[in-house]
């Protein structure tokens, strides 16, 4: 018993010490503090470094059986120790990695497994029976015919490469993930203890607290605010669940509708430029386009989620009769703005660093950090202010809290490996588009699914790199437009958050709400219903993604936001009144029209629009007409 309390206690000081040794080591990389010193050292070196950190890490768990317990400490030596041993060694194994020298060998096969019992830990099974099922293809696909036929290469030859190749393991998703999104979580982490938290919560209740439904339009926004910045989904579910969804409940809405909200809203805070979780950085590396171009194409989009949110949270309201906030619980939009402004100094440096002077992104993130750090320590919100322990807290949080995403990003480096190894990218992409059978709608319909059964359960981050080396190569054969395909993989992969029977968001949220988990899903599938049919749109209307000139750009922007508006409508019912069945159909049928994209030139996509618009105005004349008549009656 003494000897468990001891390791109890000295575990969470390795824990802080390991977190604060990735993000120290990311702040030195982001930096160039080694070549300014005029040390050369590769890439690889740094990401064995955090990836032999991020599994001690993993396994630094405390056990109540002894066996147990000792197992996870030996697996947790052998993922650091194997991390610095090939950060030492790295120079010489890449040379003779050709040579497959014992020791790449016996390395490569200890990070493969260890890598994926840490990915088993974290996420779950599901992601590792994914790798293992490539694995077992790579190894048997070429005794295959067809399209999916692979190159024969041998179990040793094929798990060295994997382990030292820079397509492998140590590859591009590992590097972003231990360069951009860390630099972003510290920024959050430093940004959440200066009170830039508290800052959000209290805007969003100044600005939206007296109007019907505020209870629910706060959680909007400041879900959306925070949801950008954390990059996991649940992680900002349970960090403002507690607060809105009680808040929600109080006010009004009924707990399965409060708890499909704050899911809703929480997701949609992943797409949501300028962050987007970190996957807006993640796009802009695998496309080789600026950060800038990867934002504005995510705008529009992002914009017709939350404007379908926030008129159904408003017509819900209306329709259930939920009264306004308390006004003794909304503080002045004067004050919070006069204690708050200042936080908007960190985003402005980021976007500065990006925009203006074409910062590398992790180093655009340490400048945004550093704003935080200085807002924090000097002002702090409220006359709260950061202390020493804070700023310790947030490196060390930082190295924790990246831990799974690491995991992903080294598992997603096998699949890459594999894809490249072997030839199976190429065929993959080939089966898809022969799947399609050159039906356009097919194909997206086809892979739509797949990307909801490949990201359920995953962080942000690892739903988007799964899907950009499996889906977007087949979209983008066909000739879509690669932003458009990145971000059409994205949307469909963050809605496995809300879509049954996984749903591990709604379900997230239910449980905080005391709320039906079912119910809830389908709940937050009909507020977010727009993340299912806006990406088919964006796909077949490239305007909708800032491409085009800006008369085409103007017409896809106004008739997509009437038409989510009617069907809005009709999903809710209400408007000033309750909707009969027939008045919903075509509010529904009108905003079908006014959204239909342009599958066949302009002469048929604007008739389309003109009847939508034409059959919404005498719909809502209808209305006016019966409720003027009530009146009189009355």
């Amino acid at each position: 018993m003494e000897q468990q309390g001891h390791e109890a206690g000295v575990l969470p000081v390795l824990r802080a010490l390991l977190g604060f040794l990735i993000a120290a080591a990311a702040i030195v990389y982001a930096t160039d503090l080694f070549s300014r010193l005029g040390i050369a050292i590769y890439t690889e070196q740094y990401l064995a470094v955090v990836l032999g950190a991020s599994l001690a890490l993993v396994f630094l768990k405390r056990e109540e059986h002894t066996l147990e317990r000792r197992l996870n400490l030996l697996v947790a030596a052998l993922g650091l120790g194997g991390g610095l041993y090939l950060a030492v060694q790295y120079p010489y194994l890449v040379e003779h990695q050709l040579d497959m020298p014992a020791q790449a060998l016996v390395l490569s096969a200890m990070f493969f497994v260890v890598v994926l019992e840490g990915l088993r830990r974290v996420v779950g099974l599901t992601l590792v029976l994914v790798v293992l099922a490539f694995l077992g293809y790579a190894l048997v696909g070429h005794h295959l015919s067809g399209p999916l036929q692979t190159r024969a290469v041998g179990l040793d030859r094929l798990v060295v490469y994997l382990g030292i190749d820079t397509n492998g393991m140590l590859g591009l998703t590992l590097g972003v993930a231990a360069t951009i999104v860390i630099g972003f979580v510290l920024f959050g982490q430093l940004l959440l203890k200066s009170g830039g938290a508290d800052f959000f919560n209290d805007l969003a209740m100044s600005m939206m607290g007296r109007s019907r439904g505020g209870s629910g339009k706060i959680a909007t926004v400041g879900s959306a605010l925070f949801g950008s910045i954390s990059g996991v989904v649940v992680s900002n579910i349970v960090a403002t669940g507690v607060i809105t969804i009680r808040m929600m409940k109080q006010g009004g809405f009924r707990p399965h509708t409060a708890a499909a909200i704050e899911t809703v809203a929480s997701t949609g805070g992943q797409i949501m430029p300028p962050v987007m979780g970190a996957v807006a950085f993640l796009m802009a590396e695998f496309l080789q386009i600026s950060y800038a171009e990867v934002v504005l194409a995510a705008l529009i989009p992002a914009v017709l989620y939350y404007v379908a949110l926030f008129i159904q949270v408003d017509l819900e309201a209306a329709k259930e009769q939920i009264a306004k906030v308390s006004p003794e619980l909304i503080p002045p939009g004067r004050e919070v703005f006069g204690n708050g402004w200042i936080f908007i100094v960190p985003f402005a440096a980021i976007i500065a660093a990006l925009f203006f002077y074409n910062m590398r992104p992790e180093a655009a993130a340490l400048l945004g950090a550093l704003g935080a750090l200085i807002v924090g320590v000097v002002r702090g919100y409220k006359g709260k202010k950061m202390s020493l322990r804070d700023v310790w807290d947030s490196l060390c949080e930082t190295g924790q809290s990246i831990v799974d995403i690491v995991m992903i990003s080294a598992a997603a480096g096998f699949i890459i490996g594999i894809l490249n190894i072997t030839g199976l990218g190429f065929g993959l992409t080939y089966f898809l588009v022969q799947l399609g059978e050159g039906n356009l709608f097919l194909l997206l319909a086809i892979s739509a699914v797949v990307c909801i059964v490949l990201g359920m359960g995953m962080p942000t981050v690892g739903v988007y790199l799964l899907l950009a080396v499996l889906v977007a190569p087949s979209l983008i054969q066909v000739g879509i437009e690669p932003i458009a395909a990145h971000l059409f993989i994205f949307y469909m992969g963050m809605m496995s958050m809300i879509t049954p029977p996984i749903a591990i968001g709604a379900f997230f949220a239910a449980s905080i709400a005391q709320a039906d988990p079912m119910k809830t899903a389908f709940t937050a599938m009909r507020l977010g219903w727009t993340a299912y049919i806006v990406p088919f749109l964006f796909v077949l209307t490239p305007p909708l993604l800032m491409i085009g000139g800006p008369g085409e750009i103007a017409l896809a922007v106004v008739s997509a936001l009437l038409g989510v508006w009617c069907i809005s409508v009709g999903f809710v019912g209400y408007l000033n009144h309750r909707q009969g069945i027939a008045m919903r159909a075509l509010f529904i049928f009108s905003g079908v029209l006014l959204i239909l994209p342009d599958m066949g030139g302009l002469s048929l996509a604007l008739p389309a629009k003109a009847a939508g618009l034409l059959i919404m105005l005498v719909v809502l004349g209808l209305g006016y007409y019966r409720s003027k008549c009530v009146l009189v009656i009355k």
